[in-house]
């Protein structure tokens, strides 16, 4: 079984891995995603260099390849420890990964996906804070930041086990070393709303 599990991990690895951003901007306009806007190959860089429909396209990709793994560790294998090690296995693929030299995006959909199929009461609460900042200010990233932070407080009140509090830490690690540059940026004033910029011209250099 063991051995089983070990492939399970490596194909959520892979799962993870799926560049859908770099995929779909690629079908939609041509373009390495990695060489406009910011870089990222994320919702929200598609949404501002490419538009709408590759965005949600991307979105939708990168949440279900964190939602089923670890969905699929619980339905065949009823092991919870395995769905939380699919859902972090499944974001690193995201962040690193091999399809792309191991430079991928932020993860913060892929994060959400994992989340809700592993805790969906805590991925509502943490979705509606994510919302909430959003709405008031704007920032894509502080809204990713402040959600996950607060997530394991969540847990502690929702849905606590060892497992789901290591899973909370982990993920939320994550999105922090990815959100340095974001950090960054937000404390210095130069982080970009959304809605604030015009479409980036996919035809700049």
């Amino acid at each position: 079984m063991i051995y089983i599990k070990t492939v399970f991990l490596i194909l959520s690895y892979l799962a993870g891995s799926i560049p859908f951003g770099f995929v779909l901007t690629r079908y939609y306009a041509g373009i390495d995603i990695r060489a406009k806007g910011s870089g990222n190959i994320g919702f929200t860089n598609v949404l501002r260099v490419v538009g709408k429909k590759a965005a949600f396209l991307t979105l939708a990709g990168d949440t279900l390849k964190g939602f089923l793994p670890v969905v699929a560790a619980k339905l065949f294998f009823n092991d919870n420890n395995l769905a939380a090690a699919a859902g972090i296995i499944s974001i690193i693929g995201h962040d690193f990964p091999v399809f792309l030299r191991f430079k991928g995006g932020k993860g913060v959909a892929t994060s959400f996906g994992a989340l809700f199929g592993l805790m969906p009461f805590a991925g509502v609460f943490t979705l509606a804070i994510w919302l909430t900042v959003f709405y008031l200010w704007k920032y894509s990233s502080l809204a990713a930041i402040t959600s996950y932070l607060i997530l394991p407080l969540i847990i502690v009140f929702v849905d606590f086990t060892s497992t789901n509090i290591v899973f909370a830490l982990l993920i939320t690690i994550l999105l922090l070393i990815k959100h340095v540059k974001n950090i960054k940026r937000l404390l210095n004033g130069t982080e970009s709303k959304i809605g604030s910029n015009k479409r980036v011209d996919i035809n700049a250099a």
